[in-house]
């Protein structure tokens, strides 16, 4: 993923946040508060020969301790025009290499429990389910705005790393 790509990243990230079920976000950032909390050498886009982007994948560092460096948060969104055509799974096994090449060995995301697709596609690529976050945030957006959501928090370990 490169600031060229960031119009096509920041709609697909925009089409998540519309559905209200993706992100605790209310708007997409801009390029450079992303470029800055992502971590460049996993920052990946998916597109098509014609280079129409259908899908991204990125992670952010959850702790600047040093016992942590290997732990790191995703988030990964496709296009709505391009749902169920296994884009979100290669996307992950994209992220997985690359992450376990960087010496990470886990990747965890929190995810709505209503978000039933996600939760399928990240248990089909070798996430498991860590446990479920009560109330953890309120939602200002979307079809629960205004309403304490519950979040489960997924994870992939590494057998490489």
């Amino acid at each position: 993923m490169t600031g060229a790509d960031w119009p096509d990243v920041q709609r697909i990230y925009r089409e998540g946040i519309e559905t209200g079920h993706a992100t605790f976000e209310s708007e997409a950032p801009d390029w450079e508060w992303f470029n800055t909390s992502r971590l460049l050498p996993h920052r990946l886009v998916c597109e098509t020969p014609a280079h129409r982007i259908l899908g991204w994948a990125a992670v952010s560092a959850v702790s600047s301790r040093p016992a942590y460096a290997g732990v790191v948060e995703h988030s990964v969104y496709v296009a709505a025009d391009a749902r169920g055509m296994g884009v979100g799974g290669l996307l992950l096994q994209a992220l997985a290499d690359s992450t376990e090449a960087g010496g990470i060995w886990t990747i965890q995301a929190s995810v709505f429990p209503e978000n039933e697709a996600s939760l399928r596609l990240h248990l089909a690529n070798g996430y498991t389910v860590v446990g479920r976050r009560r109330r953890i945030a309120l939602m200002a957006h979307g079809p629960c705005a205004g309403q304490w959501r519950d979040t489960v928090l997924i994870e992939r370990r590494s057998t490489v790393v």
